[in-house]
C-alpha cells in the first residue's frame, strides 16, 4: 500500500470500514473472505503468532552475521506480519489478507487527535503512524527482497530494518500483554 493510500485510510474510518466490509465478503463463487471474525480469541494461535514472529528476529539475527541480507529483509517483514497477525487475532478477528491486516491495525490500534495524557497512553498501549507506516513499507522491501534477483542489500540499512522491526514486535507484545 503507498503513502497516499495509507494517508487516506489514516483519515477516512468509513473507507477503512468498507474494505473491512470487503474483506469479510467472499469474492465471486469459489474465493473465501480473507478476514474472518472468532467468537472467541484462541490464546494458543495467538502466542504462536508472537512465538513466530520472535523466531524470525532470532533468523535476522543469525542470517545478519552471515551476511545474506535479501533473506533478513524477509525475516523481519514476517516478523513484523506475525505479530500484526497476533493483534488482529486479540481484536477478535483473524486475517489471511496483508491489507485486510492493515484495515484492522488502523481500525484497532490507531488513534490521533487526542490529548497529551491520551497520546501518552497510545505511545504505550496503542500503535502510532510511523509503526503503521513500517507494517507497510516493509511488505514492499520483503518483495523486493524475495522476488528479484538482486541479492546485495547495504548491511546498514538491513539492520536500521531489524532494529524497526524489533521495536514493532515489542509494541505488538505490549499492546498484547505480554512480557518482554
Amino acid at each position: 500500500m503507498n503513502l497516499h493510500e495509507l494517508n487516506k485510510l489514516l483519515g477516512t474510518p468509513e473507507l477503512v470500514e468498507s474494505r473491512i466490509d470487503g474483506y469479510l465478503k467472499p469474492k465471486g463463487r469459489r474465493e473465501k473472505p480473507v478476514l474472518f471474525a472468532q467468537p472467541a480469541v484462541d490464546e494458543a494461535e495467538l502466542r504462536g503468532h508472537v512465538e513466530k514472529a520472535e523466531h524470525n528476529l532470532k533468523f535476522v539475527q543469525d542470517n545478519l552475521k552471515l551476511g545474506h541480507y535479501d533473506w533478513c529483509i524477509t525475516g523481519c517483514y514476517y516478523a513484523v506480519y506475525h505479530a500484526a497477525l497476533a493483534l488482529v487475532l486479540k481484536s477478535g478477528y483473524a486475517s489471511k489478507n496483508h491489507d485486510a491486516t492493515l484495515c484492522m491495525l488502523i481500525k484497532h490500534y490507531y488513534r490521533k487527535g487526542v490529548s497529551k495524557n491520551e497520546i501518552t497512553l497510545i505511545n504505550k498501549f496503542f500503535l502510532d503512524y510511523h509503526d503503521l507506516l513500517f507494517y507497510a513499507e516493509s511488505k514492499a522491501r520483503r518483495e523486493d527482497a524475495t522476488y528479484s534477483t538482486r541479492y546485495k542489500f547495504d548491511k546498514q540499512s538491513v539492520e536500521q530494518l531489524r532494529v524497526k522491526a524489533i521495536l514493532f514486535v515489542n509494541k505488538a507484545k505490549e499492546i498484547l500483554g505480554e512480557r518482554q
